[in-house]
């Protein structure tokens, strides 16, 4: 993976991680924080594309690497919450 790739990769986890957040409604940390929210999500929305059949397939591949996209999104925003809950409010401004 070159640097160019590497660099495409961290832009799509950003933001699938800044979506999640909106959606769950918290802020966790800046863009790199959103980066590695992102590629949480991709992992928990892998699991969850594949344990809940009815969601959509819509995947983006950067690098060879896969992002479902819409169970990265819900994987982000359920990760979100989970902190939410752990680390307690702070609403996004």
């Amino acid at each position: 993976m070159g640097l160019v790739d590497f660099l495409l990769l961290l832009v799509v986890a950003a933001i699938i991680g800044a979506i999640g957040e909106a959606i769950a409604g918290y802020s966790a940390g800046g863009c790199a924080m959103s980066a590695v929210i992102g590629f949480i999500g991709a992992m928990i929305g892998g699991w969850l594309e594949k344990s809940i059949p009815i969601l959509p397939r819509n995947v983006i591949h950067v690098s060879g690497h896969s992002f479902p996209i819409v169970g990265s999104i819900l994987g982000a925003a359920l990760f979100v919450f989970i902190l939410r809950l752990i680390l307690g409010r702070r609403a996004v401004a």
